[in-house]
């Protein structure tokens, strides 16, 4: 994924779109707008219907809820875009002189920790609903599980074969990796949990330090 704001991404998508009604459109382009010029919370669905020029109502009856409306602009995103923006975070990863599975997971963590940031909003609204929504995460899986977690698993398969990582299998190794990394996002950025005093390169250092001492191989020396 590129490291631009998605809310920029998405209202450039949402003017291409020919499945939506006039009316739609119009609600969809002024929400994006002013959730990125105000923030989402910051943001009323009056407001949008005051801007769009429609009835608050109308807004209820083709999404329901101010989180229906975003996701009704994400899902569709993520779905046309993920492909093209997983390659290019991968392919640039990959050639920043990554010499080590350690390189690698810090690169990764360091390259979604900005992506999130810029898009905690977003992140917060999509993690809220994927953990209270069946049929939104049986609609995403294949998706994730195809653009991003079977990279990460030839990426983890390749350093194991060059002796780095410890010998269990590339699935039991992401599944860690993953549990760990993303619990870390979420309780920063959804539950937002007090951290401790020390700051963002030393959080990440620590990250990487816990997920390499459980996952490297052992020098045949010790």
């Amino acid at each position: 994924m590129s490291e631009e704001n998605l809310l920029d991404a998405i209202i450039a998508q949402a003017k291409l779109s020919k499945k939506q009604t006039t009316k739609q459109r119009k609600i969809v382009e002024t929400a994006v707008k002013l959730f990125a010029e105000k923030g989402y919370a910051n943001t009323s669905t009056s407001e949008i219907a005051k801007f769009a020029q429609v009835a608050e109502g109308t807004i209820f009856r083709h999404y329901g809820t101010k989180d229906n409306l975003l996701l009704s602009v994400i899902l569709p995103f993520i779905k046309d875009a993920m492909p093209t923006m997983a390659e290019s975070v991968f392919s640039g990863i990959m050639t920043q002189n990554t010499a080590c599975f350690e390189d690698f997971l810090r690169a990764l963590i360091k390259n979604r920790l900005l992506f999130i940031k810029e898009n905690k909003e977003i992140f917060q609204v999509v993690v809220k609903e994927l953990l209270y929504n069946d049929e939104l995460r049986k609609e995403l899986q294949p998706y994730f599980f195809e653009n991003i977690m079977q990279r990460i698993s030839k990426v983890i398969t390749m350093f194991k074969e060059r002796g780095e990582l410890i010998d269990v299998s590339s699935d039991t190794l992401l599944n860690m990796i993953f549990n760990v990394v993303g619990s870390y996002f979420v309780s920063r950025f959804v539950l937002q949990l007090a951290y401790s005093d020390m700051d963002e390169e030393a959080e990440v250092e620590n990250l990487v330090r816990f997920i390499m001492d459980g996952i490297r191989k052992p020098s045949q020396g010790m």
